[in-house]
């Protein structure tokens, strides 16, 4: 057996109570609100402004434009007022401010990291590569989002990651999005949403449609009661598919990605993301990612091309279930291909013509070592090595000890294994093995950098670190499969 000398580095992140994201307060239901706003509108209007004045000076630092922030929450609870005379600037304002709380996105955790390529590589010197780290952040509820940070690998390997601003803002919803009719329609059939109400609907769509126009759809041809069932079925789909917008002038790092729909409301879990080459030579950056809802994962699909325009997607299909899709970084003969784990303890291999739907998947790997027999995954997107896609593999062993590992894939038929790794390259060490979920080194996707593979790791569920393994060692250690 030949040795893969893998060496850890001094960079380690941690997660940081203090980075936190203002999040809508609703204490109650409609009434409950409307009492609230009552008592805020029978303060006389020296407390009120003594009130702001405060409020404003302790949270002020902690969040951009903070007083804008108060005046948009105002409006959306506006909705719930008695009735009553005009008020004051200031007051709405406070109003605004007691139905908004804070949210730290990483006070549990920070892992499972995947890293690509930075789409902006100006000014970078030779040897050198700006990459995104994106990072599985987890706070109060066990409830897990996507943030990023941004940096240099430099060309002796040296890792510098760019310190976050303390600052953190979600996307705004972008509401004329367009949605494919025909697609669309298919989703529904497949989730049985199929009946002569849903062809109603549709049948008022042209070939595209907007949020507003399936709402009106909607609500043209809801006429019986039984029909909400199947109404509210089709607007939760809508709002599982959508897209969102940050501002050019936000650092990466102050951008998150929050449970923003009904299937990623518990949250949005281990977003592999890959640089997808088209054939054109153009580039854009898909990511799988776990959807959860407190009783059951989806996985779903979000894409972007610059890091501040993201569409959200459901994946579909009878392939599309369970945790763990990685899609291959380009297409093979045509085709997209993605790695998969429907069984919940193999690996499977799946092609499509449409990188939304999945439909038949065909058996990969097995788990076969010992650190490996309770279930074998992938941990992230295929790399492409001129000997073929090394894929970086996680098992579980005695103990639900989590390990990586890696196997080797022929580059124009991937359902070809060329070789695998009989020892795992990474288990937890002394310093790793304590966490939220003991006994685990997990990642979501490493890059190449020179002749080492660059492999950012979640350390027992807590925190990250990076190691380094030269591509050659590994290649070497390949076992010979059938194995």
């Amino acid at each position: 057996m030949l040795q893969v000398n893998v060496r850890r580095t001094a960079t380690v992140l941690l997660p940081d109570p203090t980075r936190v994201l203002l999040r809508a307060f609703i204490p109650g239901d409609a009434e409950r609100i409307s009492g609230i706003i009552v008592r805020i509108l029978n303060l006389d209007e020296a407390t009120v402004d003594t009130l702001l004045a405060s409020t404003i000076a302790a949270f002020a630092s902690r969040h951009k434009d903070l007083q804008s922030l108060f005046k948009e929450r105002f409006l959306e609870v506006w909705d719930s007022k008695p009735p009553g005379n005009e008020i004051t600037e200031s007051r709405k304002s406070l109003i605004g401010a007691y139905f908004l709380s804070e949210y730290s996105i990483e006070s549990a955790a920070l892992f499972n990291p995947s890293i690509v390529p930075h789409p902006d590589q100006s000014l970078v010197p030779d040897g050198c590569l700006r990459f995104i780290l994106s990072l599985r952040a987890t706070g109060e509820g066990h409830i897990s989002s996507i943030t990023f940070r941004t940096g240099i690998l430099q060309a002796d390997q040296r890792i510098e990651i760019v310190t976050p601003t303390g600052l953190l803002t979600e996307p705004k919803q972008i509401p004329n999005a367009l949605y494919e009719t025909p697609l669309f329609t298919r989703k529904l059939a497949e989730l049985g949403i199929d009946c002569s109400f849903t062809q109603a609907v549709m049948r008022r769509l042209g070939a595209w449609f907007t949020l507003k126009e399936i709402r009106h759809s909607l609500d043209t041809q809801l006429h019986v009661q039984d029909d909400l069932p199947t109404a509210s079925g089709i607007w939760s789909l809508v709002r599982s598919n959508h897209e969102v917008q940050f501002q050019p002038d936000q650092e990466l790092s102050e951008r998150i990605l929050f449970p923003a729909t009904p299937s990623q409301r518990n949250g949005i879990e281990d977003a592999r993301f890959v640089r997808f080459v088209n054939e054109d030579g153009t580039a854009k950056y898909f990511a799988t990612f776990t959807a959860y809802d407190g009783k059951v994962v989806m996985p779903e699909l979000v894409e972007t091309e610059d890091f501040l325009r993201f569409r959200f997607t459901t994946l579909n299909g009878p392939a599309a279930i369970n945790k763990g899709m990685a899609l291959f970084p380009r297409k093979i003969r045509g085709h997209f291909a993605m790695l998969g784990r429907q069984d919940s303890e193999s690996i499977s291999l799946m092609y499509s013509d449409n990188v939304h739907f999945w439909d038949l998947q065909q058996p990969l790997l097995l788990p076969r070592f010992p650190w490996e027999l309770v279930q074998l995954g992938n941990c992230g997107s295929p790399l492409e090595t001129e000997a073929g896609w090394l894929v970086l593999s996680h098992g579980v062993g005695p103990m639900r000890e989590y390990a990586i590992g890696a196997f080797l894939l022929d580059l124009e038929d991937p359902s070809k294994v060329i070789g695998r790794l009989s020892q795992p390259l990474l288990t937890p060490n002394q310093n790793e093995r304590e966490g939220y979920v003991p006994n685990v080194v997990y990642s979501c996707g490493g890059i190449i950098h020179g002749e080492d593979l660059i492999l950012p790791y979640g350390m027992s569920d807590r925190a990250t670190g990076f190691a380094l393994i030269p591509v050659k060692e590994i290649l070497a250690a390949m076992q010979p499969c059938p194995c």
